[in-house]
């Protein structure tokens, strides 16, 4: 009876460490194949077939829908443009041009992953939605209250973070072979009122 009861706990001590460790790598493990441009970030290994189990599990815990890199490039920023972690109480503007693709977008989640409440029900701008200055150049405030134009809720007043993912669908070649050499849009802290 002692040694069935020894190999138990030796068993459920296994499978404890076993998914516990296995959590901790998925989560928080580099996914490889790393680029930034400015304050965004992909990796060349996301949608490919280079993708090994663990990232591939990476990409299911942060909930996102990997396309393969010719159908969608994905780039993500937690930070700004002088390397301040994004926070729900800040204003920020995010200025750029058209990114070589058929269409883009850019949402706003929080650090969960999961897109932010608003009052606004508001979420993201894309290239057929977002209002254009007169070079055809665009400006998309993010912040806690809102403003004339382009503006996509924080969600409130508190110091929470989050992150900026742009989509790139349809890329054009050239972006497909070098997301590097892709000029995206500024990401630049105006203000932290809150």
């Amino acid at each position: 009876m002692k040694l069935a009861l020894k190999l138990v706990a030796v068993v459920v001590v296994a499978l404890i460490a076993g998914a516990g460790s296995a959590l901790l790598f998925v989560r928080g493990m580099d996914l490889g194949g790393t680029i930034s441009v400015g304050p965004w970030q992909t990796s060349l290994v996301i949608g490919s077939a280079e993708a090994d189990p663990y990232t591939r599990a990476r990409v299911a815990v942060a909930g996102l829908l990997a396309l393969n890199r010719s159908e969608t490039i994905y780039f993500t920023a937690a930070h700004d443009d002088a390397g301040d972690a994004l926070r729900s109480g800040c204003i920020y503007k995010v200025a750029g041009s058209d990114p070589p693709a058929r269409w883009w977008s850019v949402t706003l989640y929080g650090a969960d992953h999961y897109l932010v409440a608003n009052s606004e029900n508001r979420y993201s701008y894309g290239g057929a939605t977002v209002v254009r200055e007169a070079d055809e150049s665009f400006i998309i405030t993010v912040g806690p209250q809102e403003t004339e134009g382009n503006w996509i809720p924080t969600g409130g007043q508190t110091d929470d973070t989050f992150s900026l993912t742009l989509r790139l669908y349809n890329p054009e070649p050239a972006a497909v072979s070098n997301p590097s050499g892709i000029a995206l849009p500024h990401i630049v802290k105006e203000a932290c009122p809150s």
